[in-house]
């Protein structure tokens, strides 16, 4: 397994544990996420949220809002820079939706993630 699929594997153990902390440990301080569902809940950020504060804040109104909220890993792919990650979006009431998400990797460090919904 490579560094990077290792990293993806920390990051689905602290997400579905929604252990906000061992999460944004992941991340550079200056890092960047875009997602889909952040820019349909936060127009004002066209999906792209910068920064370990910003993270925070918006995984922690997921973890809240959505209690059940857990990823269900199916295939993760590494190469230097970038781990290419499929997983279904699982919460209590909702349709199951697969995910795809990139994480682009500095040493050992996540600097940008991008999120994409099928």
């Amino acid at each position: 397994m490579s560094e990077l699929e290792t990293i993806a594997l920390k990051w689905f153990k602290a997400f579905n544990e929604h252990h906000l902390e061992n999460l944004l440990d992941l991340y550079h301080p200056n890092a960047r996420h875009y997602s889909p569902k952040l820019k349909i809940r936060r127009p004002e950020t066209d999906g792209l949220v910068v920064g370990k504060d910003a993270l925070r804040e918006w995984w922690k109104d997921a973890f809240d809002r959505l209690p059940s909220l857990k990823y269900e890993v199916t295939t993760l792919t590494g190469n230097t820079s970038r781990v290419f990650m499929e997983y279904t979006r699982k919460v209590d009431g909702e349709p199951d939706m697969l995910v795809a998400e990139v994480l682009e990797v500095e040493n050992g460090i996540i600097i940008a993630s991008r999120v994409y919904h099928g």
